[in-house]
């Protein structure tokens, strides 16, 4: 089978390109042929035989000029179109494996596909990955930037509520084109153009199944577990925080909670705009970004580890990996975190610091309970990456 994999980054950048390039280099290891298509950038990793890409459109550091095109660019994009019809008339793939593809890409890469389709008489599937709301909220998080609370009001009325809240990086030139292309885009129903919606999370599903367009496409199937060899490690004394040091992660009320627990130790493993309040709280030794081996070992020997996210997480890696190392979890009760945690770890109302701080006290002096949570994570109710692989091959083949 052909598959061009189709996601705005091609390189390990967050979850959403994670699940991507170990998709992508599990078919091709088992005899599929593969292709990517996406922004170029000096740190891609994976291409297609055409070197066709989209040119890097960065809204945080280019210059002003450069994004003064940005606005002709993000909402329809006649260059994504282009690029990616080079690769559907050089690769002609069964399917197309959508991804984050909003803004840089554009959905209008949707419609080159069904026109290549019309043009060729060649069948191609098109699925899509949610990773995040987007399909229903401009800002893809839910998330109220000024108050920093849960926001539905697009979910359930107009998309131009983005622009009264600027919920799009606090502009309101930026929201004003956030709304503009979802209700382009919601208005032309593109998105009845995909076969099949693959979300991460029951809840994320529910999300979108009130748009009368997504729901009978929509399909519930949790990331994947990459299985471990299970190496017993004595447990350390740190709690660990692995993941983007950014405010809807819930960073700023994880730090509160330390200040008020100077006996517990922290290690925060990450990078990310809020690294700075991180400095001068004696108890968090900030080790920077780690993957790999080290960060096996981090998550292994670590008491628990805590996800105190204060948006909707979809299917965090971050838990999963957690419990595939044996490690307990304290997670936010939001999003798609509740359904990872099941006897494994210990939930509390996201962005509420006390109750965190009295939860990370509460688990920090019994060891006991931790210990009993250690023994049930059990990761054998997710899938592994070639039991998901070919769940997903049904849907491509369907």
């Amino acid at each position: 089978m052909k598959i061009l994999m189709i996601n705005k980054f091609l390189y390990p950048k967050g979850g959403a390109e994670t699940y991507m390039l170990k998709l992508g280099a599990y078919f091709s290891e088992n005899g599929h042929q593969v292709q990517y298509f996406g922004m170029d950038h000096a740190s891609r990793t994976v291409g297609n035989n055409r070197n066709a890409y989209v040119a890097e459109i960065d809204f945080h550091n280019s210059s002003r000029w450069t994004q003064l095109s940005y606005p002709f660019k993000i909402i329809y994009s006649v260059q994504a179109r282009r690029q990616l019809r080079k690769i559907l008339d050089d690769f002609s793939p069964d399917v197309c494996h959508l991804n984050n593809f909003h803004y840089q890409l554009t959905p209008s890469i949707i419609l080159e596909i069904r026109k290549w389709e019309r043009q060729t008489g060649r069948k191609c599937r098109i699925i899509y990955t949610a990773h995040d709301p987007q399909l229903v909220c401009p800002n893809h998080m839910c998330l109220n930037p000024n108050t920093h609370k849960i926001c539905e009001k697009c979910v359930h009325g107009s998309f131009w509520n983005c622009v009264k809240n600027k919920c799009i990086h606090g502009s309101f030139s930026r929201s004003i084109l956030g709304s503009a292309e979802s209700s382009l885009w919601h208005g032309l129903k593109v998105y009845r153009q995909i076969d099949t919606i693959i979300c991460c999370s029951h809840f994320i599903k529910n999300l979108l199944d009130t748009n009368p367009i997504l729901a009978p496409k929509t399909v519930a199937l949790h990331n994947f577990v990459e299985p471990v060899e299970y190496v017993s490690a004595e447990k350390k004394d740190y709690v660990l925080y692995f993941g983007r040091y950014s405010q809807e992660k819930g960073i700023a009320t994880l730090v509160q909670a330390a200040k008020q627990l100077p006996e517990i130790p922290f290690v925060f493993a990450g990078a990310g705009p809020l690294e700075r309040i991180l400095d001068d709280v004696p108890n968090i030794q900030n080790v920077g970004f780690q993957s790999g081996e080290f960060l096996n070992k981090l998550i292994r020997e670590a008491r628990f580890t805590v996800l105190p996210s204060e948006w909707y997480e979809n299917c965090p890696f971050s838990v999963l990996e957690s419990l595939s190392l044996g490690t307990p979890v304290l997670g936010a009760n939001i999003g798609g975190i509740p359904e990872l945690i099941h006897g494994t770890g210990e939930l509390f109302e996201s962005g509420n610091s006390e109750e965190l701080t009295y939860k990370l006290r509460k688990l920090w002096e019994d060891r006991a309970r931790l210990a009993e949570y250690s023994a049930q994570c059990d990761v054998s109710q997710f899938d592994t990456l070639s039991a998901y692989a070919e769940k997903l091959v049904a849907h491509y083949r369907q």
